[in-house]
């Protein structure tokens, strides 16, 4: 359940989280048309026609009105309003495409998902909507949002996956690259520099700091500052992809990747305009602003597209890097109770309650295998929370670092990642040797991983700029005097 970058678990987390008690993210669905501005005004004051359908001034107070309840520190009101605006945008345009290209979600489907949201909240189909009423909404327009939560799932989990290609001698380069780490003991190494003119790759990393195109002129201020600030910090002595961590850990908006090594044309123009002179292990002299944002880029390595032979007494070395079982990894055998992030549940509520498991099982008053079935919140739980053999790579990052640091039979302090709070022990560690299989299995997943948030990202802007939008009133409420 904890592992990376499939948009599936976007949807099996929404199932276990119980996503009935969010209405707030309801997408509003009218297939009005009218003919000019002053009926689309009339319409529940009509914010934005987005190609044939429209995003309602309504839709931004309800989003608004989601994340108050759930006191998000937010930013000023004229701000915010057009942040949420360019989302519902966003989001009416998956669903047109989505309903375009035949993406649906049967009532069948749609009732197998509420029965099982329904079962791991531990309700009946009544109490259910008794809880539905309770937010506020309808069950119909419950079912709706759902339905409209998968669709959009499905939609990006085909157009997203089916843009990332990855060939068999990137595969091939990265598991030479992992097995050089390890026979040079973990230190890092240089690559073949590229001779004047020639083809060369370039691994950059990027930390990201969104700022989007409609944001008001303190918000843009703002992450420009933040991402000034992080481009000192990275021009002294730190890990560039760690200052990428603790920033978004301060500010969960902010991304940090690796793009592993890419030819010129095949790095975003802007990014290679900033890095085009910039020596391996060094951050680009400025910080680069596109549509989306603030990006603070580090070039760190550059190498020959085609290296050279290898010298002779070097050969055995290099058929020892070609060799795939030559890797052993470090395998851990953990378990965890997973409380997932929701409405209704506060960080701080999650975590007391982890923090009390956790004492319990420490004064030997509980067994950690009973409290992870009686309260983990993912398909673990039904066998003590056990998560079987997982290697490096296999867990998301925040959950693999707290668990690398425990030792056997430990318990960790609750841990928050993507998913939500994490209390996780540790039963067993092991060498393992990868086959070639596993490992080629493993490195097309971390390519995979490096590639993603950019063809993401991509696609994000690819869905934007073609379609057909107007904004007609961001700035009011819908219950103000037109």
């Amino acid at each position: 359940m904890m592992r990376r970058n499939r948009f599936n678990q976007a949807l099996t987390a929404m199932i276990l989280a119980g996503a009935a008690f969010m209405s707030q993210f309801a997408f509003a669905q009218d297939s009005s048309k009218t003919s000019g501005d002053s009926k689309i005004r009339n319409i529940d004051g009509v914010a934005a026609v987005v190609n044939t359908g429209y995003v309602t001034r309504k839709e931004i107070d309800d989003r608004i009105a989601a994340l108050q309840k759930q006191g998000t520190k937010l930013p000023d009101a004229v701000t915010l309003r057009k942040t949420i605006l360019e989302r519902l945008i966003i989001e009416k345009i998956q669903l047109q495409n989505a309903e375009q290209e035949g993406v649906v979600v049967t009532n069948k489907e749609l009732e197998k998902i509420i029965a099982d949201i329904a079962a791991k909240n531990k309700l009946s189909l009544a109490e259910l909507k008794v809880k539905i009423a309770a937010t506020g909404s309808s069950y119909e327009r419950y079912r709706e949002m759902l339905r409209d939560d998968v669709i959009i799932s499905r939609y990006r989990e085909r157009e997203v996956e089916g843009k990332i290609k990855i060939s068999d001698a990137e595969i091939d380069n990265f598991i030479t690259d992992r097995n050089r780490a390890v026979a040079s003991g973990g230190k890092q190494t240089r690559s073949t520099p590229a001779a004047k003119g020639e083809p060369e790759e370039i691994d950059v990393a990027q930390i990201f700091i969104p700022a989007d195109v409609n944001a008001g002129a303190g918000a843009q201020a703002e992450a420009k500052k933040k991402a000034e600030t992080l481009l000192r910090e990275a021009r002294g002595d730190v890990d560039f992809l760690q200052l990428g961590a603790m920033a978004a850990k301060e500010n969960p908006k902010i991304k940090f990747q690796e793009l592993g090594y890419r030819t010129p044309d095949r790095l975003p123009q802007l990014f290679y305009e900033a890095v085009r002179n910039t020596g391996g292990g060094q951050v680009a002299g400025a910080v680069v602003k596109s549509p989306a944002g603030y990006h603070v880029l580090k070039v760190l390595d550059r190498r020959a597209l085609v290296a050279g032979a290898p010298e002779p007494q070097q050969a055995s070395t290099q058929e020892t890097l070609a060799t795939p079982q030559n890797i052993m990894v470090t395998q851990t055998l953990s378990r965890h109770i997973l409380l997932r992030s929701r409405a209704g549940l506060t960080d701080q509520d999650a975590e007391r309650r982890l923090a009390g498991y956790r004492d319990q099982v420490r004064a030997k008053t509980a067994d950690f295998g009973e409290l992870a079935k009686n309260y983990s919140e993912d398909g673990s739980a039904a066998n003590g929370g056990n998560l079987g053999w997982m290697g490096p790579g296999d867990l998301v990052p925040e959950f693999d670092q707290a668990m690398n640091r425990l030792q056997i039979g430990e318990v960790s302090n609750p841990v928050k990642s993507e998913f939500g709070w994490h209390l996780i022990q540790v039963l067993e560690r092991r060498e393992a040797q990868l086959t070639v299989e596993k490992q080629r299995q493993f490195a097309r997943a971390a390519i995979r991983e490096r590639k993603f948030e950019q063809a993401y990202q991509d696609w994000l802007r690819e869905l934007r700029d073609t379609a057909t939008v107007k904004i007609i009133n961001t700035d009011d409420p819908a219950a103000s005097p037109r």
